[in-house]
């Protein structure tokens, strides 16, 4: 069972767990299950996702329920019209905000802009020797990309030399050795924390929020951050 944030006779969203594939995809073969195909199941009904969300990253993954609202909808995330933010928790100490302006190549080797804001919610510094430090300093900051390129917050943080923990592609593999081999965690800390658009039919604007998985919130108690100041009440069950 997905836990279902947001539904309408148009759209429904989903707080999408770590490590679940959208849709079946040519790179993971041997995968089973998908969010679309448990979402279908749940609830008896087409449905079509909308948006991307990679399979490491939790949170916010909205469908459209009918072919109507899914070209409207395709359209506003297209055209930039849908507001994304995310919550990460990246290596190292991080600016209180900063504007990331880097071109990222598409997969055909031609450049795209790519933009990325985002500020600084919490940092700290716990008592376990990384490398040649005596201690481990991370941040959790709250991204708002203005543009959506492939792999755009993975890559962009990456480039300012403060990756996100979990990635694997992108990121630090000592981090995340570390992370592993002292905390038992793998999950790439990437949370879609929110979507707000305008709806396909009645124009009116909408805003979906989607609580912390279990893994992000077990992380930031490590690092004695204040969950309650940044979770959301859980959806609801259909």
């Amino acid at each position: 069972m997905l836990d279902i944030l947001y539904r309408d006779e148009y759209l429904i969203a989903v707080n999408k767990p770590h490590g679940l594939l959208v849709h079946r995809s040519p790179i993971a073969m041997d995968v089973q299950e998908f969010a679309l195909q448990i979402l279908r199941d749940q609830i008896n009904h087409y449905v079509n996702p909308v948006h991307r969300l990679d399979r490491k990253t939790g949170g916010v993954l909205l469908f459209a329920l009918n072919k109507e609202a899914e070209i409207a909808m395709h359209k506003q995330f297209q055209e930039n019209k849908v507001r994304k933010k995310y919550l990460a928790v990246v290596r190292g100490h991080t600016p209180d905000q900063e504007e990331i302006d880097y071109p990222l190549k598409k997969e055909n080797g031609s450049m795209q802009e790519a933009l990325t804001l985002y500020k600084t919610l919490e940092r700290a510094e716990i008592d376990v020797a990384f490398g040649a430090h005596q201690t481990s300093r991370y941040s959790l900051v709250e991204a708002t990309p203005q543009t959506g390129r492939m792999h755009q917050l993975r890559k962009h943080f990456s480039h300012v030399f403060h990756p996100i923990i979990g990635d694997r592609k992108h990121g630090c593999n000592k981090q995340n050795k570390l992370f592993k081999e002292t905390w038992e965690m793998t999950t790439m800390l990437l949370h879609a924390s929110s979507l707000t658009f305008n709806h396909p039919m009645s124009r009116q604007e909408i805003l979906i929020e989607a609580p912390l998985q279990p893994e992000f919130k077990r992380v930031m108690e490590l690092m004695s951050w204040d969950i309650s100041a940044y979770d959301v009440p859980q959806g609801i069950k259909l």
